[in-house]
């Protein structure tokens, strides 16, 4: 199972897509982001928060589908290898 990123992750619904995926941690392991349209870099803090909370259990995640421009933004700010991107 994978836990899907909805279209839209920005400041204002960030904190609550990061509540969302503490709560269901058995699938976050598995992000799914091919429905990841409208984002900035806060979706980048969203994901490191979760891989700071798994590696904290010995595990890690695995960011599937990500658009290029998440890519080029982990990039930019030298998470890549972090996520796994």
């Amino acid at each position: 199972m994978s836990f899907f990123l909805p279209q839209v992750v920005t400041q204002e619904n960030a904190m609550q897509i990061q509540q969302e995926g503490l709560s269901n941690l058995a699938i976050l392991k598995n992000i799914d982001c091919s429905s990841l349209k409208e984002f900035d870099s806060t979706v980048l803090t969203v994901l490191l928060s979760w891989q700071k909370m798994l590696q904290a259990e010995g595990q890690s995640i695995s960011v599937e589908h990500a658009p290029e421009k998440l890519k080029v933004l982990a990039g930019v700010y030298g998470v890549s290898a972090l996520l796994g991107l």
